[in-house]
């Protein structure tokens, strides 16, 4: 039997949701099947509705999906809420004796998890690894990898121990009173050496293989994990991590940093990035480079602090007075926020330049299984280093490339200078139009390079269709498995999905847009920010938008149903 199983873990902020849908995913993932996992949860650190949802199937997943499967309820309003999800055949996990005003039977399970928690371990805090263990005795799972899973994460001593008890007291009440009433089992498949990653992982982890060694950032949702995640990591990979007092401080670190030589990179939201918009000027005229990661988040202002959006493709690409060149990289998924994250750096130091990573709440906590990373693939391009010449050393040469070569602060044979007013080659103020043009001319140059190192679109499905669907970053996954239903259902469509948006892959996408009858831009925005650069960039306009903006993801099926009312 084929599994492609949906699990969903409800509850309010505190109860513990995204522990168990964690562990919940690391227990797939751990026995050979490949996992996707995301959450939604509000801004407060107590109460508010919150839910885990992790997706199991035997080949690779990319996305999440309805409906529910089984619902692991840690509170009466995730019943409520999520009921109609639940499938016919599907099963809720609820506490009995919390839970009373509620009809039981049907798909209703309800063990008495506070209950159990607090006799087998005196903590009734307990319940969710008595709720987590008791829906996978529902579905048969080996309790062995249950209690690894469970030892590994809280340790051998007594939260380790507490936590295997309970999780067997809710294992053995399914079994017993349950046991063949829900009518999907699954069984490891073996021990798997993939890992199970978010995004803000792969990215931090990206950094450290690119040679990182200084990240400043201000806390900000969704991208804090990334520098927690850095700091952890620091005295083992020699990294400064410093959170400063906002984010104006943050890219100015980053920047004198990476003036200095070091490889450096901060992390916030795109109401951060509001405040580092002059620092991102400074990068540009000093031409030092930096890495700035974007994690995009429902605006404008504070907005939907904890939720999805593709709001800020227009803003980076054009953020800040003046001319000069940038790059942006729009990772599709985990795999690729690390690979990304590498060349960020690669390109920010050989076209000294600063480099915008767009990644959003949505790839950034989600969860997926992935190929362990081959490291040895990784490479590192410092660029155009001074490496010593007669005369005087001059920091913003004038070349054919836009390229100057790159001495740091204190290197035998150049002074490096420096300054935030345009200037001359040597790094002095000028004020005169003939020097100002050939500065301008010069960084803009540049970007002939830079094109050539984007790499072209993804184009996923047969190279002409009659329909095309144009996404890019996170979408990505959602998207290809709605090509792959579509396709199933015998429509002609394929799927060009763009994650280095900037220098703009013109031409690429022209060539596509031009063999398709009708085109469609899916992104998570109001406006259709892609849409609008891709008629900016190419001429073309496309024929329709499917967009959505409520701060949640797309779905395969969500997509699938709005190229369906558009008479595909």
């Amino acid at each position: 039997m084929t599994h492609n199983i949906n699990f969903m873990v409800g509850g309010e902020a505190g109860q513990g949701v995204q522990s168990v849908g964690f562990l919940l995913a690391k227990v797939f993932a751990r026995s050979g099947y490949h996992v996707f996992a995301d959450q939604d949860y509000e801004s407060r650190v107590r109460g508010g509705h919150n839910f885990f949802r992790v997706r199991v199937k035997e080949s690779q997943v990319m996305a999440a999906a309805e409906p529910v499967d089984v619902l692991i309820a840690l509170n009466k309003e995730s019943i409520d809420l999520h009921r109609k999800e639940v499938t016919n055949d599907g099963v809720i996990v609820f506490d009995a004796e919390s839970v009373k005003d509620i009809s039981t039977g049907g798909n209703l399970f309800g063990v008495p998890l506070a209950s159990i928690a607090e006799e087998r371990t005196g903590n009734k805090v307990m319940a969710n690894t008595v709720a987590l263990a008791a829906a996978l005795g529902l579905v048969g799972y080996d309790f062995g990898i249950i209690e690894k899973v469970l030892r590994d994460h809280f340790g051998a001593e007594e939260a380790g121990e507490d936590n295997a008890r309970a999780a067997r007291a809710g294992y053995d009440y399914t079994q017993r009173n349950f046991k063949g009433i829900f009518n999907q089992r699954i069984s490891p498949l073996g021990d798997s050496k993939r890992m199970l990653l978010n995004g803000n992982e792969a990215i931090a982890l990206g950094a450290i293989a690119a040679g990182c060694k200084f990240i400043a950032a201000y806390p900000m949702t969704p991208s804090t994990p990334i520098m927690e995640y850095l700091e952890a990591k620091a005295r083992e990979f020699d990294l400064v991590v410093v959170q400063p007092e906002d984010e104006i401080a943050a890219i100015n670190m980053i920047v004198g940093a990476g003036y200095a030589g070091a490889r450096a990179m901060t992390a916030t939201s795109g109401s951060g990035f509001c405040l580092m918009v002059e620092g991102l000027g400074l990068a540009g005229i000093t031409e030092t480079p930096v890495v700035i990661v974007d994690g995009q988040r429902s605006g404008p202002a504070v907005g939907l602090p904890t939720r999805t959006e593709q709001g800020d493709l227009q803003f980076v690409l054009h953020a800040h007075h003046g001319d000069f060149p940038r790059a942006v990289l729009a990772p599709a998924n985990v795999e690729d926020a690390f690979w990304l994250t590498v060349k960020a750096f690669n390109l920010a130091e050989k076209y000294q330049l600063p480099v915008i990573m767009l990644t959003d709440h949505y790839l950034a906590s989600s969860y997926a299984t992935v190929e362990r990373f081959n490291v040895s693939k990784v490479t590192i391009d410092r660029g155009l280093l001074f490496s010593g010449i007669s005369g005087e050393y001059l920091r913003y040469k004038i070349t054919d490339s836009g390229i100057s070569p790159r001495a740091f602060p204190g290197q035998e044979g150049a002074l490096v200078v420096a300054d935030a007013d345009e200037h001359n080659e040597v790094g002095h103020i000028i004020e005169d139009a003939e020097t100002r043009t050939r500065m301008v001319q010069k960084r803009l140059r540049k970007l002939f390079g830079l094109k050539q190192d984007i790499a072209p679109p993804r184009l996923y499905g047969t190279e002409r269709a009659d329909n095309t669907l144009i996404g890019w970053g996170s979408t990505y996954g959602a998207l290809r498995e709605a090509i792959d239903i579509l396709r199933k259902e015998k429509t002609s469509v394929n799927l060009l999905h763009l994650s280095e948006i900037w220098p703009f892959p013109a031409e690429a996408v022209a060539d596509v847009l031009s063999s398709s009858k009708n085109n469609y831009v899916v992104e998570n925005n109001a406006t259709g920010q892609l849409a609008r650069l891709i008629r900016s960039e190419t001429g073309k306009e496309v024929d329709d938008k499917i967009l959505k903006f409520d701060g949640r993801p797309f779905t395969p099926s969500q997509i699938v149903e709005q190229v369906k009312k558009r008479g595909c």
